[in-house]
């Protein structure tokens, strides 16, 4: 059996992440300890993968139907209201929002709900013919995007609220001098998802950790403020937001 959690396995938290992992499998009776790989999506598409964290673009998207969902965590940080979550725009020149025409953006990656098509939700509206960013670079995470805002390689990018935190907590320089421009619409945040049938034993287990006033800390220090067993249905936000985009017109990114 496989398990991961590497959406915000961050240097900073690794022993908090550790330790949530630790927990969740001990309160679902599965001696499974944490995996810690780059490629991260490989692990979504094993078999005996029997919990991890993905984020909500892939899991409506590529991973649509091969996932099971645990459930969704919350999250006790601004952008964050119960189980949805937003991203911040941020820009390295304070401007209006159409005068962002021609920058270059910086995206994550090509299937991050929170850092393209969050971006193209905020920015749709100024686009003409699909079209307005100058160019858009890959960066392969939040927090690179928000190095090359800094070193001035892209003008604007989407970071989601969690990153956003995590960042005013552990690596403030990342966020000196930038604007926010403004918020994305909430939508469900990065859902726990499993291969295993036994659905119910995972939700159980996160839900129990939650409570557990044992692990106050390792909660503080992940941010985590709750959980909720979602339904699959409730990702549809993501996909009535996407539609939305193209409705308004679309915007190309990549």
């Amino acid at each position: 059996m496989l398990m991961t959690l590497p959406m915000y396995d961050f240097p900073e938290v690794r022993d908090a992440t550790g330790a949530w992992a630790s927990a969740i499998a001990r309160a679902a009776g599965v001696d499974v300890p944490l995996s810690r790989s780059e490629d991260y999506a490989g692990a979504w598409r094993r078999d005996d993968l029997a919990f991890s964290q993905t984020c909500g673009y892939p899991f409506t998207h590529d991973f649509r139907g091969q996932l099971s969902l645990v459930g969704t965590p919350h999250y006790a940080v601004p952008g964050c209201e119960g189980l949805r979550y937003c991203s911040f725009v941020f820009a390295r020149e304070k401007r209006d929002v159409a005068d962002y025409a021609g920058v270059t953006a910086a995206v994550n990656t090509p299937d991050s709900m929170s850092g393209m098509l969050a971006l193209k939700a905020f920015f749709v509206d100024h686009a003409r013919d699909g079209l307005f960013f100058g160019k858009a670079v890959l960066s392969g995470g939040h927090l690179k995007s928000l190095a090359l805002l800094q070193g001035g390689a892209a003008d604007v990018c989407a970071i989601d609220a969690i990153c956003v935190e995590y960042a005013r907590r552990h690596q403030p320089q990342l966020l000196a001098d930038l604007h926010e421009v403004g918020r994305t619409p909430l939508v469900p945040g990065l859902p726990y998802v499993t291969r295993d049938a036994h659905v119910k034993r995972w939700q159980e287990a996160v839900a129990a950790c939650c409570a557990d006033a044992r692990l106050a800390d390792v909660r503080a220090a992940l941010m985590i403020g709750g959980f909720t067993a979602t339904l699959p249905s409730d990702y549809d936000a993501i996909l009535a937001l996407e539609a939305d985009v193209q409705r308004r017109g679309g915007l190309a990114l990549l």
